[in-house]
């Protein structure tokens, strides 16, 4: 699948995200089960998975046979940066299928004294036809991402640095002024929690969304309703 024909499969799309990290519930270190939230996600009609690690890549591909927005996340020593970090686990990603590789774009330090910009860079001329996907968490760091030739800018991690905005849900003046700016898509995602929000980052001008937690987290889900049940009996009883 080229560049323009994935970017029109998922215009004004859900995309669901699957995953699972060690010390997760739905983390199994004897076999991944993700291919089974991305049936689900197959089912309701996502246009494509995101998923996390080489195992996920390959076998949700095998399950479902949609186009795949793959990374790794690992944290190596002197790195801020976790997400497709160094070129080993791009090589990982490119060899499992995935059909676009996201990677941590943001202006974090990196262990290795490289920037990103020279990452990103070497990545390009390692793969000059991959789609990457750069997961950023502020406006400046879109902008540098569309300049080295990303193909998508995610707001994947707004909220997640210490120098983004803290804010419990998604950022939509981020999503507003990335897609004012570049010619890129935009794909929202980072703490959209409801439907409601889903529809709101699209009207913000993101090119689709990303939902992971929201769908396929379920301690995640739990606690969200058991926190509001909690919220609402303390509130009861003053």
């Amino acid at each position: 699948m080229n560049k323009q024909e994935f970017f029109h499969r998922i215009k004004g799309q859900v995309i669901v995200s699957c995953q699972a990290l060690p010390g997760e519930p739905l983390y199994v270190e004897e076999k991944s089960i993700m291919y089974l939230m991305a049936r689900a996600g197959k089912m309701a009609g996502a246009p494509a998975i995101r998923t996390s690690s080489i195992r996920d890549v390959v076998a949700i591909k095998e399950e479902t046979g949609l186009p795949v927005i793959g990374l790794v996340k690992v944290q190596y020593p002197g790195f801020e940066s976790y997400i497709t970090p160094t070129m080993k686990e791009v090589d990982e990603l490119a060899k499992a299928g995935s059909d676009v590789i996201a990677l941590d774009c943001t202006l974090r330090k990196r262990g290795d004294g490289k920037t990103v910009n020279e990452f990103v860079a070497e990545v390009r001329e390692k793969y000059p036809d991959a789609i990457l996907m750069a997961d950023i968490s502020t406006y400046d760091e879109g902008v540098n991402a569309w300049k080295l030739g990303m193909d998508i800018v995610g707001t994947t991690m707004s909220g997640y640095t210490k120098y983004s905005p803290q804010i419990d849900g998604p950022d939509y003046e981020l999503v507003r002024r990335l897609s004012e700016t570049v010619d890129i898509p935009v794909i929202g995602e980072g703490k959209i929690h409801y439907p409601d929000q889903a529809v709101k980052v699209l009207e913000a001008g993101a090119h689709a969304i990303v939902v992971g937690g929201a769908i396929t987290r379920p301690l995640e889900i739990a606690n969200r309703f058991m926190n509001a049940v909690k919220a609402s009996q303390a509130g009861g009883k003053q």
